[in-house]
């Protein structure tokens, strides 16, 4: 007999019980929805929490910080400062694509009336092109100083006439940091002092720091609201920031640059932290740890996200657990079909041994309805699944929302609903195995007179 008239009877078989059919379906229905729907909130788990360490920066990055940034009690060795050799040494290190050293300052900056006091990173090119730029385009390295500045840097500017900002009026100020000219003050203590009525130690007053016009060559991408890793900063050419800060204060001490035992200024920059970008993702750990064995503190999202991953894994397993559960109970349901199928047509199968017709084929006449369930049932409840979703995602996006939280919760990859389909089809079948052996081992003459 061939396969497609074992198909069409097989079809016309479970036509003439359609109640049966209907209700077995909606078995495999539930427990397709079931677990597609639980499996979904774990894939969107995963890649929800991938998205949030992306946007927080490159997940091949390593941020570098001396031993010493938060103190040393051990005064008799020599801090290990982050300097340009440190920076060469770093570079040769296996797998490390580049490494962006950052020099944090801060400054204040005044527009009109508005005034804000912000913190200034002098960054590498490497690290400028992670930023997404929303409007004007990066500056050119060791060219005069331009600033890129974050998307919610305006939110940190206050009138300096009623004092109010944007945390006392919910209002953003009114600062165009592209299109009118933006005045920095580096040196920042003697401003407020200055500001304070302060007076040198020889008694005459303090004079207000020189400002100096420094052009916005770019904003961060995204509006006031949308936040991200760059957006309150504003981020400078490393060597251009350098050179703006030995003009300003030639000889004296640096405000944040730390000095020697004897309390002098050291002859070149210290960074705050050296940013180092790995190869690929995989290297990650290997370049972290070897760093961390030359004396240095190292952080990476990978080793967060490696736990987050783990844990969402665990999440995804039992979720799927759940909704296997309705699966299981489906396929009890189509072995009960099968076996009062069998029960139904006795005669039949009778009439069919005693043509001749070989054991394999009603086997598979059986297998084939089995199966032919489990795939419906798994077309259908993938349909129900992409309808579940949608609402749960609808329900769900204005809570995630307001807790920052932008994306799908609820994903099915297509790979999902083909391996759910054919899942449903193999539990179907497996449902359908011992009831088609059981059709095979009647007898002929004993089905005959069953009848």
């Amino acid at each position: 007999m061939r396969f497609l008239d074992l198909l069409l009877m097989s079809v016309n078989n479970l036509r003439r019980r359609k109640l049966r059919t209907t209700l077995t379906v909606l078995g495999v229905v539930i427990g397709t929805a079931s677990i597609v729907v639980m499996v979904s909130l774990g894939i969107g788990l995963k890649e929800l929490t991938m998205e949030q360490y992306e946007a927080s920066g490159s997940l091949t990055a390593i941020t570098v910080y001396s031993q010493n940034r938060w103190g040393n009690n051990d005064t008799s060795k020599e801090p290990n400062y982050i300097t340009d050799d440190t920076v060469k040494l770093l570079k040769r290190v296996e797998h490390v694509q580049a490494v962006s050293p950052m020099l944090s300052f801060y400054v204040v900056m005044k527009q009109g009336v508005y005034e804000a006091q912000l913190g200034m990173n002098g960054v590498s090119r490497e690290y400028m092109e992670q930023i997404s730029i929303g409007e004007g385009s990066l500056p050119e390295p060791g060219g005069d100083l331009a600033m890129v500045v974050g998307n919610q840097a305006a939110r940190n500017f206050y009138n300096t006439k009623s004092k109010g900002g944007y945390r006392n009026y919910d209002e953003i100020p009114d600062v165009d940091f592209l299109n009118k000219p933006m005045f920095v003050v580096f040196d920042t203590n003697a401003y407020y002092q200055a500001q304070s009525g302060g007076s040198r130690e020889g008694g005459s007053p303090s004079k207000p720091p020189k400002k100096y016009m420094i052009p916005t060559a770019a904003m961060v991408e995204g509006g006031v609201d949308d936040w991200n890793s760059y957006s309150y900063d504003v981020y400078v050419d490393i060597d251009s920031l350098k050179a703006q800060l030995k003009r300003v204060f030639g000889k004296d001490p640096i405000p944040g640059q730390p000095t020697n035992k004897k309390g002098k200024p050291y002859n070149y920059f210290i960074y705050d932290q050296a940013i180092v970008y790995a190869d690929d993702m995989s290297n990650v750990t290997t370049v972290q740890k070897e760093i961390t064995d030359m004396g240095y503190q190292a952080y990476s999202s990978m080793e967060w996200l490696e736990q987050s991953q783990q844990q969402y894994n665990m999440i995804q397993a039992v979720l799927g657990g759940i909704g296997a559960v309705s699966l299981f109970v489906a396929a009890i349901g189509i072995a009960n079909t099968m076996m009062m199928s069998i029960y139904e047509r006795t005669k039949e199968i009778g009439i069919i041994k005693v043509l001749g017709c070989d054991m394999g084929v009603i086997r598979n006449m059986f297998l084939l309805e089995s199966g032919f369930i489990g795939f419906m049932g798994g077309m259908i409840g993938i349909i129900l699944s992409y309808t579940l979703s949608i609402v749960i995602n609808k329900f769900l996006g204005a809570a995630q929302l307001m807790m920052g939280i932008d994306g799908d919760i609820s994903r099915i990859p297509p790979w999902l609903s083909g391996s759910a389909i054919l899942f449903a089809i193999f539990v179907g079948m497996a449902a359908g195995f011992f009831p088609a052996l059981r059709a095979m081992k009647l007898s002929p003459l004993a089905a005959i007179r069953n009848e």
